[in-house]
């Protein structure tokens, strides 16, 4: 029998000796007749349909007739939200799942199974597969600040995420280089600070309306968008745009290099508490869910005391609003409330300061997201032959992105404190799709599959046969990627 192959590897995965199920070109997708149901539907159909070659009708009903691809809610299922439960036979496909974003989970499971005979024939494998995601976050954080991508591009991402079972695209909105989301409140951040990037490139901005299209997108294929605004460093866009934000009055030059720590907020000039509280309350004003990110990395102008006094004021607006607060590890440093999430990235010896600040808040209520640089920041190079990415954190092949363990990763964290994993991609030399996409693949499938499966369920040799079937679907979708060496690829 051939080796039934899904990334990231479920909990349970077992093969039948019956008859694989073959798609014929009037084989419909069946749902019940429910509102949460229609929009599932349709994009499964989509999905499928777009592997399998033909279009799929959607029907609404069940006459219990063989052939066909039932989609099912369920309370009966265990685990949580995203569980899912996928069977295959002959006669039937069902996919069975507490929610909908389980269903969407069970569709992508099954895109992976469809195989193409040499004749044209479609099939699926029999197959039995039950499944739940070990953590509840599992994330991309995509800059978009040093270069721009737009709406299509984002759109792009958030399909792979989906295809991989990651259901967080963390949007890294502002830094020095630029301001990339209109903000009703302050609208000269876009008109004056969003036309430059990196080495003189174009920028661009998203508009309130094409970031609520971004997120309702992403919410369909289970993907909650998470928005960073930057403070108190990172800010010479905003310093740019507003020179009430600095001592003098004067706006700053603005900046297309590389270079971080320089800039900063000041908690005395009395524009900084409005800045903050209205841009803040724009952007959760924009994004449903319950998170905003408020960056409070790489301050390095800051004395301590004024970085905390910046930090709360900041934090304390994005509570004020409805959200939970997230930012990167420094903002342990800070006084941190029970439930705020702290975004763990340096592992380097020097952070070590940083370390057992996060330690700390972890213990007093805080969580903790794993996104540690040397093995999940995926604009790290590949080796030292790759043309693209930084090695700041060294280089990153496949199987240092795949082989560490979020649980162990810090000494004296709790392990309940853990509440997912987040790869990143800075975009300092990243500024084409193309390059976004080489650089991704194939690391993000590793990294989901650390955040998806379980510790005992994951290993080198198995995740490097299976990744190497998942070449043919980027080829399909016409993406640029990385043939690792350290893989035997199957195009």
């Amino acid at each position: 029998m051939p080796e039934i192959a899904v990334v990231p590897r479920p909990v349970s995965l077992v093969p039948s000796p019956e008859a694989p199920f073959v798609v014929a070109p009037d084989t419909p997708l069946l749902v019940d007749p429910r509102p949460e149901l229609i929009t599932v539907a349709v994009l499964a159909a989509d999905l499928l349909g777009r592997v399998i070659g033909d279009a799929i009708e959607v029907r609404y009903g069940d006459d219990g007739s063989d052939g066909a691809i039932r989609l099912r809610l369920t309370e009966a299922l265990p685990g949580g939200d995203e569980a899912y439960r996928l069977v295959v036979g002959p006669g039937r496909v069902l996919v069975e799942a507490r929610t909908a974003t389980g269903l969407v989970h069970g569709v992508v499971t099954l895109r992976q199974l469809v195989r193409h005979a040499p004749d044209g024939t479609v099939s699926v494998p029999a197959v039995r597969i039950e499944d739940v995601p070990r953590y509840a976050w599992r994330g991309l954080s995509l800059d978009v600040a040093r270069h721009f991508f737009g709406l299509d591009d984002l759109k792009l991402v958030v399909g792979l995420l989906a295809h991989y079972k990651l259901n967080v695209l963390h949007l890294h909105l502002t830094d020095d280089q630029g301001w990339r989301l209109e903000m009703p409140s302050r609208p000269l951040l876009t008109a004056r600070s969003s036309g430059t990037a990196v080495g003189g490139g174009p920028g661009g901005f998203l508009t309130t309306a094409q970031f609520a299209e971004l997120v309702t997108y992403a919410h369909t294929r289970g993907v909650t968008v998470v928005p960073e605004i930057d403070v108190p460093g990172h800010v010479n866009a905003a310093l740019h745009a507003y020179g009430a934000l600095t001592p003098s009055g004067e706006p700053t030059e603005p900046y297309t290099g590389i270079e971080v720590g320089f800039s900063r907020l000041h908690a005395d000039v009395p524009a900084t508490g409005p800045f903050l509280a209205d841009v803040l309350g724009d952007v959760a004003a924009l994004t449903p869910g319950d998170y905003l990110h408020i960056g409070g990395d790489e301050a390095l102008e800051l004395t301590p005391t004024e970085y905390a006094r910046l930090v709360t004021l900041a934090s304390d607006a994005v509570r004020a609003y409805g959200k939970q607060v997230v930012g990167w590890q420094e903002i342990a440093h800070a006084p941190v409330t029970p439930g705020t999430v702290v975004q763990y990235w340096d592992d380097r010896e020097g952070a070590r300061a940083d370390r057992d600040a996060v330690v700390a808040a972890a213990r007093a209520g805080a969580r903790v997201l794993m996104s540690p640089g040397n093995r999940t920041y995926l604009d790290m190079v590949y080796d030292s032959s790759t043309p693209l990415g930084q090695d700041w954190a060294g280089a990153i092949e496949l199987r240092d992105a795949y082989e560490w363990e979020p649980s162990t990763l810090v000494p004296g964290l709790p392990t309940d404190a853990v509440v997912g994993v987040e790869a990143a991609i800075w975009t300092e030399t990243i500024a084409t799709l193309p390059e976004l996409t080489q650089m991704l693949l194939p690391r993000l499938a590793a990294v989901a599959e650390v955040a998806w499966t379980q510790p005992e369920r994951r290993d080198w040799p198995g995740f490097r046969a299976r990744v190497a079937g998942q070449a043919a679907f980027w080829d399909r979708l016409g993406l640029s990627w990385y043939p690792s060496p350290q893989v035997d690829w199957r195009r």
